[in-house]
């Protein structure tokens, strides 16, 4: 019941620590897993619609992934960073270090942004290159990375925006942000790219439109309602102390998002010793697990907020149930999940490009593949999650690195020169299982000790 008089900030705490964390849960989750499913969907749709331009452009989309993943890094580093403190401090009821933060955050990312823009783009054709590009798929690269350079200070702000909501519990307001983009750039997609015959240069636009929208009606959202904290010029104070808070909260992600796009650059420069097919096969493998990866990343976002609050408010017990009802859901979806795209391996691939058969061969077992490393993320990812959120940077930062950091990259090395093709489709599960047989001991750790 609502406290006579009681501030926003108030009842936001009211809420996240004393009603059952399951329902506080699936609420923030449920826009969480929208807004991943939405952002996993601006690739996906490039791809698709790419698909019908041939084997090279759907290979130059895959190697321009890796690029986008940075760019995501970069807005989740300045989100997670600056909205793991902010939960924290509003826990704690302390909103005057919670709005300087957000202040601090946001415009530190826009910045940053601009920055990777100006140089991508002046380094065009060799950051193409170190992506992966073949001199056949060189061209596609080149005319999708240059769009999306020039939206990077808005796509990098969008994620902040979007993370920084959901740190406050009001994940509802970036999923409409999130969710408007994605209508716009499928939209835009096969206007730009079969009408105005603009080709890769087309799908690239297209996404840096759609989510320039989206940077725009988060910024909107965010500075709206008594609910959320106001993002103010006049609260921007940069300190060392501020940034400090922001590296430790931010770095697994950070380090999660640039090592996953290493290990795609160079899984792609392995995969281009054997055809243009190969990288577009592991490019399609990829799309579809973003999907899969991207709910239970949304899940865990959805935990991440009532982890926080509980956390800063010493509620240890609610930390616990929250983090094993997650657990047991996530793991059973990832379970079906991993069932049906076993089973249907062939025809999922086909669904990007079935007149190219050794795609389909390829894309069919690599999928296949990666289906028995699935159950295992949702361990992986909560524990890290659940550190990252109590502030343990270390130990977060060392798993975020650890299933395609630790793992991946060494396996592409030696999977890949004796196996060929058959390394190239295996070694992503086999990482998979040892980043969870890191994961175990360290969540096992955390929940018996830490939340004790």
């Amino acid at each position: 019941m609502k406290e006579t008089g009681a501030s926003p900030a108030d009842e936001k705490y009211h809420l996240m620590t004393t009603a059952p964390v399951e329902t506080l849960v699936i609420r923030h989750a449920i826009p969480c897993i929208i807004i991943m499913l939405v952002s996993a969907m601006y690739n996906t749709a490039d791809t698709y619609f790419v698909s019908a331009l041939g084997t090279s452009a759907i290979a130059g989309v895959g190697v321009s992934f890796s690029m986008m993943s940075i760019i995501q890094a970069v807005g989740f580093f300045f989100g997670n960073g600056s909205g793991n403190f902010i939960s924290r401090a509003l826990g704690a009821r302390n909103t005057a270090d919670a709005e300087a933060m957000a202040a601090t955050g946001f415009f530190s990312a826009f910045v940053l942004g601009l920055a990777v823009a100006v140089l991508g783009t002046i380094f065009l054709s060799p950051l193409a290159l170190i992506l992966g590009s073949t001199p056949t798929v060189l061209p596609y690269s080149r005319d999708y990375l240059r769009f999306i350079l020039l939206g990077t200070p808005f796509m990098v702000s969008s994620f902040m925006l979007n993370n920084l909501l959901r740190y406050q519990g009001n994940a509802f307001f970036g999923m409409i942000g999130m969710v408007s983009g994605a209508v716009i750039n499928i939209g835009l997609d096969p206007l730009f790219i079969f009408v105005f015959h603009l080709g890769v240069k087309g799908a690239a636009l297209a996404t840096m439109i759609s989510q320039t929208v989206s940077c725009l009606l988060l910024f909107t959202m965010a500075n709206i309602g008594k609910r959320n904290i106001s993002i103010m010029p006049r609260n921007f104070s940069p300190s060392l102390g501020k940034y400090r808070e922001i590296f430790r909260g931010g770095s697994p992600s950070l380090l999660r998002q640039c090592v996953a796009g290493l290990s795609v650059v160079l899984l792609n420069r392995a995969a281009g010793a054997y055809g243009d097919s190969v990288i577009a096969a592991i490019a399609i493998v990829n799309r579809v697990f973003l999907m899969a990866g991207s709910a239970i990343i949304g899940f865990g976002q959805g935990f991440q907020p009532v982890c926080g609050f509980n956390y800063g408010a010493k509620h240890y017990d609610r930390v616990k149930r929250a983090f094993w009802f997650c657990l047991r859901l996530s793991t059973v979806l990832l379970t079906v999940f991993a069932v049906l795209g076993f089973i249907f391996a062939p025809q999922i691939v086909s669904f990007f490009r079935k007149d190219d058969l050794e795609i389909v061969s390829v894309g069919a077992f690599a999928l296949k593949a990666q289906c028995f490393g699935l159950p295992f993320l949702g361990w992986i990812l909560l524990v890290s999650f659940m550190l990252q959120t109590m502030g343990k940077g270390l130990p977060a930062s060392i798993l975020a690195l650890s299933r395609q950091g630790l793992f991946l990259v060494p396996l592409i090395f030696v999977l890949i020169p004796p196996l060929g093709v058959l390394g190239v489709q295996i070694c992503t599960p086999i990482a998979d299982f040892c980043a969870f047989l890191l994961a175990l001991p360290l969540g096992i750790r955390t929940l018996h000790k830490d939340l004790a």
